[in-house]
């Protein structure tokens, strides 16, 4: 079935409100917010370790990390399976859960760590390295769709050289 505008636009605005509550959190007193470890913008201050830092962590983590990647594992699980069943593969199905741990694992492992330990004996610069990882997301997650998608590879193919890529005929059976 194709997305409706009113579907497309209340899951807009509902990616807009989540993001905006877990950002306005640690401004309103649950989680903290400092400079990244070398100052050149913010991030949740895992210096502290309290209480309102560990609940939030666990809260954010499960909401924002866990969920979400649970979502995308059946959503994919389900595109495969339909992909298996048509024999006709059009994207790698586990590249974007792959991306979101890849990206986001380290940081959310880092944050983990500092809720029961001090993570200040690491040296700033390499606990800015998570979150420069988890910050290239957007862009990875473009090319990841960009090139994986048959699609998009032929447009962006012809968009370059002027040349459309002819598909070869393939068997469905001998795959």
């Amino acid at each position: 079935s194709r997305l409706q505008w009113s579907t497309a636009v209340s899951m807009m605005v509902f990616a807009w409100l989540f993001a905006a509550f877990w950002s306005v959190m640690p401004l309103l007193g649950w989680g903290e917010y400092d400079y990244e470890p070398l100052r050149t913008c913010c991030t949740l201050d895992y210096s502290k370790g309290d209480r309102s830092y560990v609940t939030f962590l666990f809260a954010l983590s499960i909401f924002n990390f866990l969920i979400p990647g649970f979502i995308m594992m059946t959503a994919y699980q389900s595109i495969h399976q339909k992909f298996r069943k048509s024999g006709h593969y059009k994207f790698n199905t586990g590249l974007p859960l792959k991306t979101l741990v890849i990206c986001w694992g380290p940081y959310c492992l880092l944050c983990s760590y500092a809720a029961i330990e001090n993570v200040m004996f690491i040296p700033p610069k390499y606990r800015m390295i998570p979150a420069l990882i988890a910050k290239t997301v957007p862009t990875v997650d473009a090319f990841v769709y960009a090139l994986g998608n048959e699609n998009y590879r032929g447009g962006i193919w012809q968009f370059l050289t002027g040349q459309k890529i002819e598909k070869a005929e393939v068997d469905n059976k001998t795959k």
